[in-house]
């Protein structure tokens, strides 16, 4: 697995410090298994060991990090629902908070990625469907190509009967319908 980061994180001092290391480059490579940049994953661990708001100022800092670079990673980290930016600020500077429930974390990253790509799948086989459909029944598409149609038909259908299920897993997910039972505290 390939470590991309554009700085190099400080050298943890105490033996403290050097299992937090363990931890944080654990959740950056776990985080790079779901298309999630190791560096971004690495910040999130930095961030839910800091245990408190940190400015992009502060994170470039831990992470010896080009602002441009740390600016994507926010937004990246904002985007797949794992950090969010709150409403106070500190010396007018921006505020940005990790989410530490790791089965909110799940819930919230899998979604997010699960409900893109449905929207992706389905957006492209909604507009490809009526389209298929009516070069089936056109009177001059020869034989052989309503054949091929027919079968690309049936294997669309059958993606949405996938997609289908795949959104009431998501709306699920979202419910919490899969955490019960189990405390974050």
């Amino acid at each position: 697995m390939k470590k991309v980061t554009s700085g190099k994180l400080k050298e943890p001092v105490s033996p403290r410090e050097q299992f937090r290391m363990k931890v944080i480059d654990a959740i950056a490579k776990t985080m790079d298994l779901y298309g999630v940049n190791y560096s971004f994953g690495q910040l999130y661990g930095i961030m839910l060991f800091e245990d408190r708001p940190m400015t992009q100022e502060e994170m470039q800092a831990s992470m010896n990090m080009s602002k441009s670079n740390m600016s994507y990673a926010v937004r990246a980290l904002i985007d797949s629902k794992m950090m969010v930016k709150l409403e106070e600020k500190a010396d007018r500077k921006e505020l940005y908070e990790v989410e530490t429930d790791f089965f909110k974390a799940f819930q919230q990253f899998f979604a997010a990625k699960l409900q893109r790509e449905i929207d992706v799948m389905r957006s492209a086989i909604d507009e490809v469907f009526p389209s298929l459909s009516e070069m089936i029944l056109e009177l001059d598409t020869s034989e052989e190509e309503r054949m091929l149609c027919l079968k690309d038909l049936h294997k669309l259908k059958h993606a949405v009967r996938y997609y289908e299920w795949l959104q009431q897993f998501v709306h699920q997910l979202e419910n919490g319908q899969f955490f019960q039972g189990y405390t974050t505290e």
